[in-house]
């Protein structure tokens, strides 16, 4: 896995790449949190163009950081899912919490 990311004034642009599961899960809480400890983060915008698997450690890693964001009034959006990281988004229960986008 892999993560490139942009600051855009509050918000945090994620561009996470390969499989988010239980290899890579910890590295992604890492580099997110020492993102988001800049308090002028109010936003994380997660794009998941070349993320191609994610596992229920991806799940508990994203479940985090929208706790996280949401402790500081901030949010969470995702963005650009394939189909098969989609389906798993929407099964777990995700997308009732996490706001999809484009």
């Amino acid at each position: 896995m892999q993560i490139k990311t942009q600051r855009k004034g509050p918000v945090l642009i994620a561009k996470v790449t390969g499989e988010l599961d239980h290899h890579s899960a910890k590295q992604f809480v890492k580099e997110m949190d020492k993102q988001l400890s800049d308090e002028t983060v109010r936003e994380l915008q997660l794009d998941f163009k070349g993320l191609t698997f994610m596992d229920s450690s991806g799940i508990g890693a994203l479940l985090g950081r929208y706790k996280k964001l949401a402790g500081k009034k901030g949010k969470l959006t995702v963005k650009n899912m394939n189909r098969t990281v989609g389906r798993i988004f929407e099964m777990s229960g995700l997308s009732t919490v996490i706001k999809r986008v484009g």
